[in-house]
């Protein structure tokens, strides 16, 4: 039994007396389930894998990267995007970085389009969530924009765009995250702490906006409604531009693609609105403008825009395969 399903139920429909099938209370319902089980997942693996990141600096994953080909660093850019989700700050000193160690910019754009937009805490909550089918597609989507749009990136010879001063600094700019190694068990302890704390409090507010738009769209949005919205040919350019302005991460996401799903919207559709609220958010385009100009910036965008698209309709159009086949 799902302890924070069964907690909802107690408030809201034994302890409230609401009637189960109702909008407002289901919407409710979702709403205490959901804060519930987020952040009790959220405390518990942001401190588990900051014993990891506690190993883990801006300059390690710069000299992992160096020197290998660039089909190699590529790979491991996104992987280690994935797996080494830096604080937005870092997105300078690392981009710096990344250019002082001779890394084909290229390959720093598959770095920063991988990093903010897959993360473990993420795909541990989006599979407890939504289940691990959800969150392995989503992490395979994700790496292969990372992938791809780096390559793409690189084409248009992004060189040109790098503001002056990032080929003449030096890595010792810091975002004032830098730290004092210590691994011993206690050192270990007061990072992941730390970056605990640290976290929940840079993002709370916006899991609850998430989980409360979500709430909503559960409580409020006819299914009918909310199919035939989220299935036509419109609903995932219109996922992605809706997704822009949404200032909020990719945990944040979370309930309101949840609530999507469970209303019958596309698989597709959803995940191009969790990659577009993820990586598109106007502070981190405002951090990237530090270092590179309007141009890139504007490619950058509209790479990324076209990657989440054709990502939302090809997951909907082999959806739709499925459930041919099936007979659904």
């Amino acid at each position: 039994m799902d302890p924070f399903n069964a907690l909802a139920d107690l408030l809201v429909y034994r302890m409230m007396g609401l009637p189960q099938g109702n909008g407002p209370a289901d919407a409710l319902h979702f709403f205490i389930m959901d804060l519930g089980k987020i952040f009790f997942m959220l405390v518990v693996i942001i401190y588990l894998m900051g014993w990891f990141r506690a190993l883990v600096s801006p300059s390690k994953v710069r000299r992992f990267i160096q020197g290998r080909s660039k089909f190699a660093a590529r790979g491991m850019a996104c992987g280690l995007g994935a797996v080494t989700p830096f604080c937005s700050c870092s997105s300078v000193p690392l981009f710096i970085g990344f250019v002082e160690a001779g890394i084909p910019l290229g390959v720093t754009f598959s770095f920063l389009i991988t990093s903010p937009m897959i993360n473990e805490v993420a795909v541990i909550l989006l599979a407890t969530t939504l289940g691990w089918k959800v969150a392995l597609l989503y992490v395979a989507a994700g790496l292969t924009v990372g992938f791809f749009g780096g390559i793409v990136m690189e084409r248009f010879k992004p060189e040109q765009w790098v503001e002056e001063y990032v080929w003449k600094a030096h890595t010792e700019q810091s975002c004032g995250c830098k730290k004092e190694e210590d691994n011993s068990l206690r050192g270990r302890h007061d990072y992941a702490w730390k970056e605990t704390t640290s976290l929940v409090r840079k993002i709370w507010k916006w899991i609850v906006l998430g989980i409360g738009v979500g709430a909503l769209f559960h409580g409020y949005m006819p299914v009918d409604l909310a199919q035939n919205l989220g299935n036509n040919l419109l609903s995932v350019p219109a996922a992605v531009v809706i997704g822009i302005p949404l200032y909020n991460s990719a945990i944040g996401a979370i309930p309101v693609a949840e609530a999507m799903l469970l209303k019958g919207v596309g698989l597709g559709t959803t995940l191009a609105f969790m990659m577009s609220v993820a990586a598109l958010s106007v502070p981190e385009m405002l951090i990237l403008r530090k270092v590179v100009r309007w141009p890139a910036l504007g490619l950058f965008c509209a790479v990324l825009t076209g990657a989440f698209i054709l990502v939302g309709f090809g997951f909907n159009g082999l959806n739709s395969v499925v459930n041919l086949v099936n007979g659904v």
